[in-house]
């Protein structure tokens, strides 16, 4: 639409959620899709296969910077942007909030509650695929424990049924 404000569209919740699933159906739709895992991946290998996993948190600090400066760059320019990264704090999605609205921005903050098993089952089905960011379940459960889920941020649950069934997983690249 024109004259429209851009929106950044921010995701919250665990790895095998649906995220990047959705972040690449909003990508369909116009929104330009920022993802911190891929950049992670593309320079630094797999997590857990490549590099070590307890390297994690630093190799993210080290993209994010990064991938936050190009949301700045798209937005200024008038474009929609989906931050494809699991913003676990409230403080981390409360900062983008601001500077979505700093820049003249909508914001919508989607969530992706969804239970242990099957975060583990899709997690499972991801590394058989060789696809993604590993995360063992020692990893999930330490992402789990120092995640806050958002709880009157605003926040839309992600619609009902998401990943689409028979979806549970990224298209192949």
């Amino acid at each position: 639409m024109r004259g429209s404000k851009p929106v950044v569209h921010l995701l919250s919740g665990l790895p095998g959620a649906g995220k990047t699933t959705y972040a690449r159906e909003l990508e369909r739709e116009g929104a330009v899709r920022l993802s911190v895992d891929e950049r992670v991946v593309a320079r630094y290998g797999r997590l857990g296969v490549d590099c070590p996993e307890a390297e994690h948190l630093a190799l993210l600090e080290s993209v994010v910077g990064e991938v936050r400066a190009e949301l700045v760059e798209l937005v200024g320019a008038g474009r929609s942007v989906v931050l494809d990264h699991g913003l676990g704090t409230r403080a981390e999605r409360d900062e983008y909030k601001r500077l979505a609205v700093g820049l003249g921005a909508r914001w919508r903050l989607w969530h992706f509650p969804v239970e242990r098993p099957e975060l583990l089952r899709r997690l499972a089905a991801r590394e058989a695929q060789g696809e993604g960011v590993r995360i063992s379940p020692g990893a999930l459960t330490w992402i789990a424990e120092h995640s806050e889920e958002p709880h009157g941020e605003g926040e839309e649950r992600a619609p009902d049924q998401w990943p689409p069934r028979g979806r549970s997983q990224p298209p192949s690249r």
